[in-house]
């Protein structure tokens, strides 16, 4: 029997997951452009939450067609528990990154403050007064009154308390 005669239900069930694959990737892509929109998100931060699904949906994928091919359940798990194991403990020395990188989607989707506003940062020990420059998948860069450049850690910006001040840093002068 030839190759194509004896996997032929893989081969079409691979070809709808390819098929698949590129309705997911356009239609996560187009989902997230038109809610970047809509929040007026800049485009490098869209590109990045982007990039982050199609890591997502290409990580799918490969389990699909892992599972499509009739790859035995047991070397999946054994080769996934592996897997796991090094990542894990590879993450574990270097949590703070996906933490940040993970605190970066959420700042993305759900926090109200943007590029351009100023914050305070409520932190006892050091706290925080300046605008927002830029806001990338680790850190927020911020610009102080005095013209200081903080680059404040993401997962920070989610556990601190902080307020949204409206134009803080505009030099008013008070007559009396």
């Amino acid at each position: 029997m030839s190759f194509f005669q004896e996997y032929t239900r893989e081969i079409i069930a691979t070809a709808i997951l390819g098929i698949l694959l590129i309705v997911f990737r356009i239609g996560a892509t187009k989902m997230v452009r038109r809610y970047a929109a809509s929040n007026h998100n800049l485009e490098h931060r869209t590109n990045l939450i982007i990039k982050y699904l199609h890591l997502f949906i290409h990580i799918l994928v490969i389990i699909a067609l892992i599972v499509i091919w009739g790859v035995q359940t047991k070397d999946i798990f054994i080769a996934l528990s592996s897997i796991t194991t090094v990542v894990g403990v590879a993450m574990f020395a270097q949590w703070s990154i996906l933490s940040n990188i993970t605190s970066g989607v959420i700042l993305f989707f759900s926090f109200p403050f943007k590029i351009g506003d100023v914050i305070k940062i409520h932190d006892k020990d050091f706290p925080i007064e300046a605008e927002i420059e830029d806001i990338g998948a680790f850190h927020v860069f911020l610009n102080t009154h005095e013209g200081e450049k903080i680059i404040y850690p993401n997962t920070l910006l989610l556990q601190k308390g902080i307020s949204i001040i409206k134009n803080h840093f505009d030099d008013k002068e008070f007559m009396d």
